[in-house]
């Protein structure tokens, strides 16, 4: 079979190499994205493999259909770039990836300490020989109530880990996990916004949960509560969160994905005007730690996206059974 790879990263290519020999595959690797004046140039026939950093819709899955692309694999677990519904309405195949929780739950945990302990600014401080204390008191996790939003694997990895810490946990999602009742207690969404001094995000990003944390919630919450999203940016109103820092609504940012950042993370922009006004003014508070969407990047991670990424394409064009088959 050939496959086409786009947005292929250096820590990508020897699992695509090794892939191509163990299929017995055809595969094209590219760093560039795929965009609409590039899908002629494909074979009909061809699977083709994204990362998730351009948006598919109605247009460019046209195209892809139209080229004879048989199916369209997302190295990512989100999948919110993709029309998926507009896909499986033309009959375009389409499946994510999956890796283990493990990697995103303890960069989550890592995220809560460092906004607990003042981290950046104590950071900044020593930079410049400024060892002193003042301003930099923090709080320990067993004193403080913790609520996980959506209890999927990830979240409810977060919560098993973070049991360990003595602190209270109460959750809220769609579906209750009978697992993670034996360390946290199922709240309603409001309850958790009321009772939580931290709070975590865990949840896809779709229409429901789009902007989920914006004004109107964030006024439900505790003066000073510290929130952390290693999920997707727009879960989050950017102005919201500015507002919310400003007037110290909220204590603590801990964000490793910002709303409007698609043409922004994994790229080096240090010589670059940088546009996005609001990621910038937001990320240069003391207490914002920002880093580039990269919770999800452990070798463990790279690797099983790489598998999905392949296999599945495989999969679906051979009409076997994909794990992560979306349509």
């Amino acid at each position: 079979m050939k496959i086409y790879a786009f947005e292929v990263r250096d820590d990508e290519k020897e699992y695509f190499r090794s892939l191509a020999k163990k299929t017995e595959s055809e595969i094209i690797l590219d760093p560039d994205g795929l965009t609409p004046g590039r899908i002629p140039e494909l074979e009909p026939g061809c699977g083709v493999s994204i990362l998730g950093m351009y948006r598919y819709g109605e247009t460019e899955l046209d195209l892809l259909k139209k080229q004879g692309v048989r199916c369209l694999s997302t190295r990512t677990i989100g999948y919110n770039h993709i029309d998926v519904e507009y896909a499986r309405r033309i009959g375009l195949h389409v499946c994510n990836a999956r890796y283990d929780p493990n990697g995103v739950a303890d960069y989550t945990i890592m995220m809560i300490l460092l906004c607990l302990r003042n981290y950046k600014q104590a950071l900044w401080r020593t930079q410049v020989n400024d060892y002193s204390l003042s301003g930099l008191i923090g709080r320990e996790l067993k004193d403080l109530t913790v609520g996980i939003i959506g209890t999927g694997s990830i979240g409810a990895t977060v919560i098993r880990e973070l049991s360990g810490f003595g602190c209270r946990i109460i959750c809220s999602s769609r579906h209750e996990n009978e697992e993670v009742k034996r360390f946290a207690e199922y709240v309603s969404l409001e309850t958790l916004y009321r009772e939580s001094d931290i709070i975590s995000l865990h949840v896809a990003l779709v229409p429901e949960t789009f902007h989920m944390i914006d004004r109107s919630t964030l006024k439900q919450m505790k003066k000073g509560v510290v929130l952390i999203n290693c999920a997707r940016g727009s879960l989050m109103d950017m102005k919201a969160l500015i507002e919310g820092i400003e007037s110290e609504q909220i204590g603590a940012l801990g964000l490793d994905c910002m709303e409007d950042e698609e043409n922004i993370v994994h790229k080096d922009l240090k010589t670059d005007i940088f546009s996005n006004r609001d990621m910038a003014y937001l990320r240069q508070f003391k207490n914002v730690i920002h880093t580039q969407h990269m919770a999800f990047y452990t070798d463990s991670a790279v690797r099983s996206m790489v598998e999905c990424g392949v296999c599945g394409l495989i999969e679906m064009t051979e009409g076997r059974d994909c794990p992560t088959q979306l349509c």
